[in-house]
């Protein structure tokens, strides 16, 4: 499968400060909504649904900066190539009739008119193992591609009818270089990651 690398503080898996993950089994539809209704607008525990089970998780510090770095990183580029893009964090997506909910961990739409669609692209980072198979779950609720993180390898996958497919390089974005993007994720905060990108991508 196509992947990304980039040698970066956020590599290990499962460490002690590793996220919080609960799986709720034989859960219905119903039990869900009235999960998503309890947590109100708290942003913890992000949750998602798969044909019964309930996966509740609260994401470690580590897994959150990872997220959001990336997503800032993204976000200098589609600025930089004066790409029209919106984000919209955690948006809970959801379809009853497939029996699938997931809230990203970053997720955007490209384009002049973002609202009354589906996102072009979820960021999943999966810094503990035990969650539910995401692209399981986003394969119904036509996310067009998917970027996945995992123990410093970043693998992108498209949409291809009802299934996902590894892909060398996002269609999404085309032109991207996440192994350069990859690269800048080893910087000590973010604004020294994005000073670094932006520097990079500078002609």
């Amino acid at each position: 499968m196509p992947a990304h690398h980039g040698a970066t503080h956020f590599d290990h898996d499962e460490s002690p400060s590793g996220d919080r993950i609960v799986l709720l089994r034989g859960a219905s539809w119903g039990d869900f909504q009235r999960l998503l209704e309890i947590r109100g607008d708290r942003p913890v525990p992000r949750m998602a649904f798969l044909e019964g089970v309930v996966e509740l998780t609260v994401p470690s510090q580590a897994h959150e900066a990872l997220k959001s770095w990336i997503g800032c990183l993204v976000e200098a580029w589609c600025l930089e190539k004066e790409i029209e893009f919106s984000p919209f964090g955690s948006w809970t997506l959801e379809s009853k009739e497939a029996k699938r909910a997931v809230e990203p961990d970053e997720c955007y739409v490209f384009g002049d008119d973002p609202l009354g669609r589906p996102p072009d692209l979820a960021i999943e980072v999966i810094w503990t193992s035990g969650g539910l198979d995401k692209l399981e779950i986003y394969r119904m609720l036509s996310v067009r591609e998917v970027w996945i993180w995992r123990r410093g390898r970043l693998t992108v996958h498209a949409l291809c009818g009802e299934t996902y497919e590894g892909i060398a390089a996002s269609e999404v974005l085309p032109g991207i270089d996440l192994d350069q993007l990859a690269s800048c994720l080893d910087r000590p905060t973010a604004s020294q990651a994005i000073r670094a990108y932006r520097a990079l991508l500078a002609p």
